[in-house]
C-alpha cells in the first residue's frame, strides 16, 4: 500500500496529546518525517518514540508555540537538517473558558497568544521556506465554536474564528506560489480533555450529534493527512467541517 506523505517532513504542533499526537502517528504511518513540537520534553519525547516505533523518522521540539525566536530556531533546524518543509500543522491550543462578564483579561490573553497569535508565528516562520520549494502545506486547527460560537468561549470562539481568517488571507496569497493553505474545524472530540468531563456532559453533548457520539482524535488526524496529501492537491482555502453532522 502506497504511503500518502512519503518523505513529507511535517511540522505537527501540540503532537503529545489528543489530536496533536493522533495526527503526528498517522502521518507516520503514512510514510511522513515527523517533526514533534510541544511544551513538555517528556511529552515530545514518548510521541518521538512511538512515531520511531512505527519506522517513521521523527524529530521533536520542546518549546512554546508563542516564543517566536525558538520557533525559529526550529524551523531553521529542520530546514538544515531535511533541506526543505513539507507541511505545518497548527495544532496546538488552549481553553480558559469564562462567560464574558467573568472573563479575566489573562484568561483572554492567554487564549490569544497560543491559539491565535502563535499560528501567525508558526506560519510566518515556514512560508519563506514553502515559496522557494514551490510547494507547502499549512494546515491550521479551527473548531466549530469558530464558526458558531459557544457559551463562555468568548476567547476560544474568537481565535478559532480568526484562524479562518489567516487561513483564507493566505491560501490567496501563497496559492500562486504552489502553497495551499486549509483549516479542520473539528466537533466535539474525545480528547484527554473532553474525556475529563463528567458523563452526564459528554452524553448531552453526544446527543447533539446525529451520529450518536463524539468523535475520536483519529478521525480528525484522518483529515490532516489527507489534506497534507497529494490526493487534495486541488482544496485551498477550505474549512473542513469534521462534526458528525452537529451543526445541521
Amino acid at each position: 500500500m502506497t504511503q500518502r506523505l512519503s518523505s513529507k517532513v511535517s511540522i505537527i504542533t501540540g503532537a503529545a496529546q489528543g489530536i496533536g499526537l493522533a495526527t503526528a502517528l498517522k502521518f507516520a504511518r503514512e510514510g511522513a518525517i515527523v517533526i514533534a513540537v510541544d511544551l513538555q520534553q517528556e511529552g515530545v519525547d514518548a510521541t518521538v518514540a512511538a512515531c520511531r516505533e512505527l519506522g517513521a523518522t521523527a524529530e521533536g521540539f520542546a518549546l512554546s508555540v508563542t516564543d517566536r525566536p525558538a520557533i525559529n530556531a526550529m524551523v531553521a533546524a529542520v530546514k538544515e537538517k531535511f533541506g526543505r518543509i513539507d507541511v505545518l500543522v497548527n495544532n496546538a491550543g488552549i481553553t480558559r473558558d469564562a462567560r464574558l462578564q467573568k472573563m479575566t483579561e489573562e484568561q483572554f490573553d492567554a487564549v490569544i497568544d497560543v491559539n491565535l497569535r502563535a499560528v501567525f508565528h508558526c506560519g510566518q516562520a515556514v512560508a519563506d521556506i514553502m515559496v522557494e520549494q514551490k510547494s507547502g502545506v499549512i494546515l491550521n486547527a479551527s473548531s466549530v465554536v469558530g464558526v458558531y460560537g459557544n457559551f463562555g468561549q468568548t476567547n476560544y470562539a474568537a481565535t478559532k474564528f480568526g484562524v479562518i481568517g489567516f487561513t483564507k488571507t493566505w491560501s490567496k496569497e501563497l496559492g500562486p506560489k504552489g502553497v495551499r493553505v486549509n483549516a479542520v474545524a473539528p466537533g466535539f472530540i474525545l480528547t484527554p480533555m473532553v474525556a475529563a468531563m463528567p458523563e452526564k456532559i459528554t452524553s448531552t453533548l453526544a446527543a447533539d450529534v446525529p451520529l450518536r457520539r463524539l468523535g475520536q482524535p483519529e478521525e480528525i488526524a484522518n483529515v490532516y493527512a489527507f489534506l497534507a496529501s497529494d490526493e487534495a492537491s486541488y482544496i485551498n482555502g477550505v474549512v473542513l467541517e469534521v462534526t458528525g453532522g452537529m451543526t445541521l
